[in-house]
């Protein structure tokens, strides 16, 4: 069991927990084709949680390596930004667009995606192993993905329309890679 707090090792600990993010990313978006929306949010959340506690344990017990800041963002990706995008557009989208909307709602959720692959992308390249900043440049893809969880949950409750749905999508894409300032917890 020592690989468990061997930093170079493909399964230790904290690699382990974000691999339990991407297993709830996966069910998650296997639940939406199923329309169990309930679920895959459940599922969506959990993968949260393995979200936090996988970076508390990399440092926590100096397992940071850059196998883990790689297989972190790909659990990103998964997780926060194609699991709740296919959610809405699944959801909200395709139950109440045709035609051109459903067109245009196809590009902004493809937007946002490429805005999320790309702000990944953009802090892999600058992170440092175990290195934690203050603040976040742009909106971090879970932070996003929680926005865009309450923008569904709006929607669900008739508070939003589906046309400020997909506003309120393109925005959220674009303060993933904007230059707010965004405290780190």
């Amino acid at each position: 069991m020592k690989f468990l707090f061997t930093p170079s090792s493909h399964f230790n600990l904290a690699n382990l927990f974000t691999f339990v993010n991407i297993t709830a990313g996966l069910m998650a978006t296997y639940f939406i084709t199923q329309n169990n929306f309930f679920l895959a949010i459940i599922l969506a959340w959990i993968g949260g949680a393995f979200d936090i506690f996988d970076g508390k344990i990399a440092r926590k017990y100096k397992l940071s390596n850059e196998f883990g800041v790689q297989l972190d963002s790909f659990a990103d990706f998964l997780s926060f930004v194609l699991v709740p995008v296919f959610l809405i557009f699944q959801a909200v989208y395709v139950a109440s667009l045709s035609g051109m909307w459903i067109i245009a709602a196809a590009i902004v959720s493809i937007y946002y995606v490429i805005s999320g692959l790309r702000r990944l992308i953009h802090f892999n390249l600058h992170a440092q192993v175990g290195e934690v900043s203050k603040y976040f440049t742009g909106v971090p893809t879970p932070l996003g993905a929680i926005l865009l969880w309450l923008v569904y949950l709006a929607n669900a409750y008739e508070f939003l329309s589906v046309a400020l749905v997909m506003a309120l999508m393109a925005i959220i894409g674009w303060t993933l890679n904007s230059k707010l300032k965004v405290p780190h917890p």
